[in-house]
């Protein structure tokens, strides 16, 4: 078995050949990674099974599907994205050329989580291929099905030399963290990431972060209650909550939360059944280590539960929770809950509402339920979050055409589509000049005068952009 740093140095002697150069090669390998989710799809399914019970429609639609629409969004505009993007010019560089190339950035590492353990690792891949260059991968050692799964398939469908799958546990990750890689993006937990911060600042090594946060739901205004319920169940316990878009709180009125209750009761129950325990269509908690974190989020809450409340050590089974009369200071409100615990804060204002998010870390995405446009515009422009989406959680994520990331704690930069192709990308500026016009570069020679000043100001300025 190679070791990490014969791995590295496998990939950086494939770069520096520049066979990941040329767009053949990349549609080669994305075309391959297609085949690779598309002929293994039933053993993906199950691989998501073992790890996190996952039913087959919710890995479909958040692990493969997702997966294949990005791979044809990037083969379908892969030629457009690199080409040269041509930028505006003044008198002064008439005759040149100016723009801007895309390179890549070279050997890069991708650590993946465990909740979405497909998704979240090939989805920034498909960007570093497309952007050219080699990759390491470093799946979750905690969905270890889907971690065997994907170090099985992966060289049997991309370049041995050009990419890779290093395996293991924090140990091992530290170790490749040592090495000096052209980026890094990992998604997971802050703790982690300011460890790989640490890590990359040593080479100076730029970061994506992925991270998550605590997502905040405001219903306020006229609203339907049912139709609102099915959207929040929906989001809120997919994947029995572990996402890191899910709501994971609601801020409403008395009056909201009094009609809010008894949908989503009704709502679980049309869902998942009487005994949801029961249900093929609920995920299960990824290991007892989390069981055991979740249950004493809700073991120290003084809040009520309402709905749910219902757990299984053994099964690590939590049942959808609903939880009102919840505090700011509570013990749910301490830290992102990532599992199928839902409370509710009871404020009567709008603006309270807001003000509350505003004393929180900035999140991953920002949710607001309301048949009131006025009221979307406000919570729109008067919070900050790495996504927006009103009265429907989750869903903005999957179009490829918007950007993908997080603000402040919950991370930094974007993928997804075509963010994800700059993502692994260096914006190289490039102008290229000849040897014309040398009585107007004679401007900026020494002796200087005003007058050359002059000029050469007035070549230089925004007024002569439009002299092409």
């Amino acid at each position: 078995m190679e070791s990490q740093s014969q791995v590295l140095e496998r990939l950086r002697t494939a770069f520096e050949s520049g066979v990941t150069i040329p767009e053949k090669f990349r549609r080669t390998q994305l075309t391959n990674l297609m085949s690779m989710i598309k002929d293994n799809e039933e053993q993906i399914v199950n691989a998501l099974h073992k790890d996190l019970t996952k039913p087959k429609f919710e890995a479909i639609l958040s692990e493969v599907d997702i997966v294949m629409n990005e791979l044809h969004y990037a083969l379908s505009n892969l030629t457009s994205w690199m080409q040269p993007e041509y930028v505006s010019k003044n008198l002064a560089t008439k005759l040149d050329d100016c723009f801007v190339r895309r390179e890549p950035l070279g050997v890069v590492l991708i650590i993946g989580p465990w909740n979405y353990p497909m998704q979240l690792l090939i989805l920034p891949m498909i960007g570093a291929i497309a952007a050219g260059n080699c990759v390491v991968i470093k799946p979750s050692e905690v969905s270890a099905a889907t971690d065997n799964l994907i170090t099985e398939l992966m060289p049997k469908y991309l370049s041995k030399d050009c990419y890779a799958v290093v395996r293991g546990g924090p140990k091992e990750t530290q170790a490749l963290l040592k090495n000096r890689f052209d980026h890094i993006f990992y998604t997971g937990s802050q703790a982690v990431a300011r460890v790989v911060l640490q890590a990359a600042a040593v080479h100076l090594t730029p970061v994506t972060l992925e991270l998550g946060g605590k997502c905040p739901c405001l219903i306020y205004g006229r609203v339907n209650a049912t139709a609102a319920a099915h959207r929040l169940v929906w989001a809120k316990f997919f994947n029995a909550g572990q996402s890191c878009v899910a709501p994971d709180y609601v801020l409403c009125s008395k009056a909201t939360r009094d009609a809010l209750v008894p949908a989503l009761r009704q709502v679980l129950e049309d869902f998942y059944g009487s005994d949801i325990q029961k249900s093929p269509d609920m995920s299960r908690i990824v290991t007892p280590k989390h069981w055991t974190r979740l249950m004493g989020l809700l073991n120290r809450t003084k809040g009520k539960v309402v709905v749910g409340g219902e757990h299984d050590e053994k099964d690590r089974y939590i049942a959808p929770t609903v939880v009102v009369d919840v505090a700011e200071d509570d013990a749910l409100m301490e830290e992102e809950i990532f599992g199928p615990i839902l409370p509710i804060l009871t404020i009567e204002s709008l603006e309270e509402s807001i003000k509350l998010t505003k004393r929180k870390e900035k999140p991953l995405a920002f949710y607001v339920f309301s048949d009131e446009s006025s009221v979307v515009k406000k919570v729109l422009e008067n919070s900050s979050s790495g996504g927006f989406c009103s009265n429907d959680g989750i869903v903005h994520m999957a179009l490829p055409g918007l950007p993908f990331g997080g603000v402040g704690n919950s991370g930094f930069g974007h993928y997804h589509g075509h963010w994800g192709f700059e993502a692994f990308s260096h914006r190289r500026a490039v102008m290229l000049r000849g040897w014309a016009l040398e009585k107007l570069n004679a401007l900026r020679y020494p002796p200087y005068s005003d007058e050359k000043l002059s000029w050469l100001r007035w070549t230089t300025s925004p007024k002569s952009c439009s002299i092409m």
